[in-house]
């Protein structure tokens, strides 16, 4: 299905990313990764631009064009306790600014029917304490999506997916934990990474400016105290 298509992942070295980044070279597609952490593609942090400017010459350089744009790359996440300014700039820079400024700069060189899949989290709707500078990079690209797919109308079909629990360890849950998910487990990689390559496929032709939670519905499902095996715990409080 992927046969030659030039697959461009952010944070494909680890976790969903690299999980993504699999599933694609098992479909016979070139796969340009782009991480802090050491891969076989190219090394550099998204919060320069610089080295997005070099990324983009090194992927043009090497195919020519782009089909598909996965911006996955994990912002840091720090609360309002903690977080310093320029903690909470370098969060937007990995999660908002990076994947605008790679599609800008790609823009010239996508290939007739691209895609760019951005990877929000359930977090652009609920939160836990102290996750401000994730949370907001998060709902900032899934703000960015629609906006992007209006302006990339009819040459680059965009789309954002809102992941909820996923363990990239594919580690067992039983008790609260999976009752807690109306879908009866926790997540794992592949659950995102099969939605990804739908969403690059012709098959979602018709699809652009979604965002898709995939969380196994926990955001729908409300939990209050001895909910589903949960306790609140006044300690912690």
């Amino acid at each position: 299905m992927f046969h030659n298509k030039v697959v461009v992942i952010t944070g494909g070295a680890q976790g969903i990313g690299k999980c993504i980044a699999e599933e694609f070279k098992k479909n016979n597609a070139f796969v340009c990764i782009i991480d802090k952490q050491p891969n076989d593609y190219f090394v550099g942090d998204l919060a320069e631009k610089e080295v997005l400017h070099r990324f983009v010459e090194t992927v043009i350089a090497d195919y020519g064009k782009v089909d598909y744009l996965i911006n996955n790359a994990l912002p840091l996440m720090k609360g309002i306790k903690e977080c310093s300014y320029e903690e909470f700039n370098y969060a937007l820079k990995v999660g908002i600014t990076a994947p605008f400024y790679l599609t800008k700069l790609f823009l010239p060189y996508f290939a007739p029917d691209a895609a760019i899949v951005n990877i929000s989290s359930s977090r652009d709707r609920m939160s836990q304490p102290q996750t401000e500078s994730y949370t907001a990079a998060k709902g900032g690209i899934a703000a960015l999506t629609h906006s992007l797919a209006v302006s990339l109308a009819g040459k680059v079909r965009v789309n954002s997916i809102s992941p909820g629990w996923i363990d990239t360890a594919y580690t067992k849950y039983d008790g609260a934990d999976v009752i807690q998910h109306p879908a009866g487990r926790v997540g794992n990689s592949l659950d995102i990474a099969n939605m990804v390559l739908y969403l690059c496929s012709d098959k979602a032709g018709f699809i652009t400016g979604e965002n898709i939670c995939i969380d196994g519905g926990m955001t729908k499902q409300m939990i209050y105290h001895n909910d589903y095996g949960w306790t609140l715990n006044q300690e912690n409080n």
